[in-house]
């Protein structure tokens, strides 16, 4: 008799001590339910919560996608704060079998640079009305409207400036 009633208890006990932690199960459930797909499949979670995690209970976990790519989903809880990353498998296009072949599209030729490191250069700002410049010694090679870092004072760090021609640079949004 108390042998059964230690196993009762026992078994009442565990289920107390297991729900301590937040089931990884559940939340597997919950990202098929955010994403429409399930473990495995395209657009869903490329595998399980990991089982062998020891998160605390959490009453309202949060589900959000890590970036505009829905590359991963978020699974966060407030209180106690914790943090869950679900890769999610990308979506694999398939095609058909009587495709008609695309031509291959030519490698963007690179821009030629303009200005080169070591080049002396202006570097200008100006609005209507008034304008500044600056003498400069380029640290990069650039082309037009490609950036380029300028030391300007050997005393201070480099600023960002945008090619605008041979000798010729500008601060970032006062180009012509």
């Amino acid at each position: 008799m108390i042998r059964h009633s230690l196993f009762a208890a026992l078994l009442i006990a565990s289920p107390a001590t297991a729900q301590t932690f937040q089931s990884t199960t559940q939340l597997d459930e919950a990202v098929v339910q955010f994403t429409g797909a399930s473990i495995g499949m395209d657009g869903g979670a490329q595998m399980p919560v990991d089982p062998r995690l020891k998160l605390a209970r959490c009453a309202m976990p949060q589900f959000g996608w890590l970036s505009d790519r829905q590359d991963a989903v978020v699974i966060s809880c407030m209180g106690p704060a914790w943090k869950v990353y679900v890769p999610v498998r990308r979506m694999t296009r398939t095609v058909p079998e009587r495709a008609v072949p695309t031509p291959i599209a030519a490698a963007p030729v690179k821009a030629e640079p303009v200005i080169r490191r070591g080049d002396p250069i202006m570097v200008e700002a100006g609005a209507p009305g008034f304008s500044i410049t600056r003498d400069g010694v380029a640290m990069g090679d650039a082309p037009v409207g490609g950036r380029l870092m300028v030391k300007v004072d050997p005393a201070k760090p480099p600023i960002q400036a945008v090619a605008l021609e041979s000798g010729r640079a500008a601060l970032p949004g006062f180009g012509r």
